[in-house]
């Protein structure tokens, strides 16, 4: 291992004065990386992970089809799963050419019924086993 020079740990210092000054660098808003989880989307990175134009997100939200919450100043934050969401939303319409009104009876069963087979599940049932045996 060998020992820093103090010419180097005097610019280290420095840089590091000149950083905690307010003049660090500041990191990309293009960075490939996430230093933290995310656990909320904005209504324009829903939109654009869905292919879908915000405005028509928004209605879906105003439907109740999909989850959203308003901060403060009025904004729409979504949980991580709405994109996922949303391209069930969008392939139930056009599998079954269902309207958007519809769509809400249909996505509430199959979230029920994902909730009776996850009980089912872990009582040690199976769900094709029929109800007699």
């Amino acid at each position: 291992m060998t020992q820093r020079t103090r010419t180097q740990r005097t610019r280290s210092a420095a840089a590091f004065a000149a950083r905690a000054g307010g003049s660090a660098p500041r990191p990309s808003p293009h960075a490939s990386h996430v230093l933290a989880p995310v656990h909320r989307l904005s209504l324009e990175t829903v939109a654009s992970r869905s292919g879908l134009h915000p405005e028509m997100v928004r209605r879906l939200v105003t439907l109740g089809l999909l989850e959203a919450h308003r901060d403060a100043d009025g904004r729409l934050w979504f949980p991580p799963s709405a994109p996922l969401a949303l391209a069930r939303i969008e392939r139930l319409r056009a599998g079954f050419c269902l309207n958007y009104a519809s769509l809400g009876l249909v996505v509430e069963l199959l979230e029920r019924i994902a909730v009776l087979e996850a009980e089912l599940h872990r009582r040690g049932v199976r769900s094709e086993d029929p109800s007699w045996i």
